[in-house]
């Protein structure tokens, strides 16, 4: 039975009678609350060899920061997601990134790796608040092949932050210090709640039904339901879950392994960074041409050739700076090809509560990262984790794909191509 309505031509459900806004203001701020997350990741993992002295801890004490960051980005997107389909995407965007301006303030003045450790958590249940509104936002206004650009232009956008961020981070930490990269994150906070406040509009109708717990279970229920739903959540989870597992490995490659200084690593993440962007960019001018669902392809190809070529130069050399950083790149080319169709596809079935669909993806994606880092850290030696994690994040991608395309094509697939 095919549980997919033409959904290409259904209406926002929930939306309110404010004025709509345009495509580039929505992809402008869905671009900002979506980078926060990945740039408060990657703002720190130049720091993160530095903290292992700092504290007198260990490496995977350190990684647990990031673990836990994950953690919390995970589960309260489940909680975030939904409470913005009752209260409204602005007040819960504005609470939630209270939570992270608050949680970046105590990592500055953490005395030892515990105090840090639940800071970086907190930050992560704080931050989440950007990936599942922005994401609600755009299937609140858009859908069809307007939503995919939009999904496009936002993974363009989210590739600058992160570009950006771990150079940032590394010459903040040699200039000012490792305490210095939290005082950019509360900065960043500040100007992200700013943003809310003036250029966010609301675009849902204030509705506390949704959050009533067997509303709540309704609306998750339907959509861990939808093996639609689900089989696209695992492409995005086994693509862009990688570049979170990713983190938590190559400062310790790069700086200790390689012998990178933390300006270097920062310099060095833009080949990951620019491979990504180039993907988006070359997508998004084919996209008008060929469609997003046909460029899917096309971008897992890349992720596969990523992934056979970490399992086996990294085992089979030493590492260096290219032997690691060729791989991450191409696998990042193809993940930019990947998104923006199967980010539209997997929320357009769910126009009443988009914000529990986007939350749910976000699980998936960033519990795939906690995941990833969790198996990294266990494994210990993190070149063999990064040849043995991520090729099998994007065998999962890749299957999971090929599943999902026999189940019967609904009209949205067909408009995107």
């Amino acid at each position: 039975m095919n549980m997919r309505p033409d959904i290409s031509a259904a209406e926002p459900l929930a939306t309110v009678s404010a004025p709509i806004m345009s495509e580039r203001r929505v992809s402008l701020i869905g671009g900002l609350m979506v980078a926060i997350g990945p740039i408060s990741l990657a703002l720190f993992t130049p720091a993160m060899p530095e903290i292992v002295q700092a504290f007198g801890t260990t490496e995977a004490a350190v990684k647990m920061t990031l673990s836990l960051y994950f953690g919390g980005f995970a589960f309260a997107q489940l909680v975030c997601g939904p409470l913005s389909d009752g209260f409204g995407r602005r007040p819960i965007t504005l609470v939630f990134m209270a939570i992270y301006l608050a949680a970046s303030v105590l990592a500055l003045v953490a005395p030892n790796i515990e105090t840090l450790i639940a800071a970086r958590f907190l930050q992560g249940v704080g931050s989440a608040v950007g990936v599942s509104v922005s994401r609600a936002v755009v299937r609140d206004v858009f859908t069809s092949e307007r939503s995919a650009r939009i999904m496009n232009m936002i993974g363009i956008l989210l590739a600058l932050g992160p570009a950006i961020a771990p150079t940032l981070g590394g010459l903040t930490m040699e200039f000012f210090g490792w305490h210095a990269i939290f005082v950019v994150m509360v900065l960043l906070g500040i100007v992200v709640m700013l943003v809310t406040i003036f250029a966010l509009r609301e675009t849902v109708t204030r509705d506390l039904s949704r959050i009533r717990p067997a509303a709540l279970a309704r609306s998750y229920g339907s959509v861990l339901r939808s093996p639609y739903f689900v089989l696209c959540s695992l492409v995005i989870a086994g693509t862009s879950g990688a570049i979170y597992t990713q983190a938590t490995v190559l400062a310790f490659i790069l700086m200790d392994r390689v012998g990178l200084t933390a300006t270097q690593f920062g310099v060095g993440m833009l080949m990951q960074t620019a491979n990504f962007m180039a993907g988006a960019l070359i997508m998004r001018k084919l996209m008008p041409r060929y469609g997003a669902a046909r460029m899917v392809p096309v971008g897992l190809f890349f992720v596969a050739v990523g992934s056979i070529a970490m399992a086996i130069v990294l085992r089979a050399y030493e590492p260096t700076f290219l032997r690691v950083m060729v791989p991450v790149g191409i696998y990042a080319f193809g993940i930019a090809m990947v998104m923006p169709a199967m980010m539209t596809a997997a929320l357009a079935p769910f126009p009443g509560n988009a914000g529990a669909a986007s939350a749910m993806m976000g699980f998936f994606q960033m519990g795939a990262g906690m995941v990833g880092g969790a198996a990294s850290a266990w494994m210990g030696d993190p070149i063999n984790a990064l040849a043995t994690v991520i090729p099998l994040m994007g065998l999962t991608a890749i299957l999971s794909w090929l599943t999902w395309r026999r189940l019967p094509q609904p009209t949205l697939m067909t408009r995107l191509k």
